[in-house]
């Protein structure tokens, strides 16, 4: 279905009930479930033949994101300066969530992402969706519906078609306190951030 108010609607009342949906993103398609349903994220790990890493969560606001994570006033500055947008931040989590999902790290994804359709999807998911990508573990990202059907249409509920995209896969940065450690390079570089603020 075309990404829209009906079909947003329709998409969150699957989520609703423990199912998965695929969704358009800033970056890549997304694969959606609760994640406080510990059967949907068993779900989404066998649909994707996923093991060993953990899933982040996309936030509808910077709020949603500290009530699931421990963001530190350095995690705070950074989410301000790139959210909405590509850049992931693990933190410490917060808020109870099944094991799998974080695969027992203590540690949790969180990101805003700036694609309206991706953060209404959310609001009406309650705040909070999954957001691995929407591919079987180990191949490209899908950047079109289709390509997400070809690799997961048997295993969803419902796939969302919000065109082609073209964004890349989000910086990943593991921040406690202070410390900032780049898990996963992407369009946001935060080292160079970094370098500029300790000259400035």
């Amino acid at each position: 279905m075309k990404i829209g108010e009906e079909s947003i609607s329709k998409a969150a009342g699957i989520v609703g009930k423990g199912g998965l949906v695929v969704y358009p993103t800033d970056t890549v398609y997304g694969l959606g479930a609760d994640p406080f349903n510990e059967k949907a994220i068993r779900r989404l790990f066998a649909a994707k033949g996923r093991s060993g890493k953990p899933v982040p969560v996309l936030c509808s606001s910077l709020q949603k994101a500290t009530e699931l994570v421990e963001l530190s006033a350095r995690g705070v500055g950074l989410a301000r300066d790139h959210w909405p947008g590509a850049f992931t931040i693990v933190a410490p989590l917060k808020k109870r969530l099944p094991s799998i999902l974080t695969q027992g790290t203590g540690n949790l994804g969180v990101r805003v992402p700036a694609h309206q359709g991706c953060l209404d999807l959310i609001s009406a998911c309650g705040g909070w969706l999954t957001g691995t990508s929407a591919n079987l573990s180990g191949q490209l990202s899908a950047r079109t519906a289709q390509e997400a059907g070809i690799q997961l249409s048997d295993s969803v509920d419902l796939i969302l078609d919000g065109g082609s995209l073209v964004g890349k896969e989000s910086t990943v940065a593991l921040v406690v306190g202070d410390e900032v450690t780049i898990l996963r390079g992407g369009p946001i570089g935060v080292r160079e951030e970094m370098k500029r603020r300790r000259t400035s």
